[in-house]
């Protein structure tokens, strides 16, 4: 059994939602009220706000912090199952 290797799935998952972050700002920014999701951003990025160049980069940072945490969460733990289901086949 090969494990997964956590590191290049953790940069690439915390880079996709730290992207997925600066488009949503952008979209925000271009359509009127009624189509913004920046509600959805307070709610889940602790002390973020709409908008400054501080929110901004503290909502960035967060995305890419919570996309590297469910990377590493997830490998770990698919590993683990992944590990133990091969040991009783064995």
């Amino acid at each position: 059994m090969n494990p997964i290797k956590p590191r290049p799935v953790a940069w690439a998952l915390g880079s996709f939602l730290a992207i997925s972050f600066v488009l949503c700002v952008l979209w925000d920014l271009i359509f009127p009220k009624g189509w913004q999701m920046y509600p959805a951003w307070q709610s889940l990025l602790p002390g973020f706000t709409w908008i400054s160049w501080k929110d901004f980069f503290l909502g960035f940072f967060e995305s890419f912090l919570y996309g590297f945490y469910a990377s590493y969460a997830f490998i770990l733990l698919y590993n683990l199952f992944a590990r133990s289901a091969h040991d009783t086949q064995a």
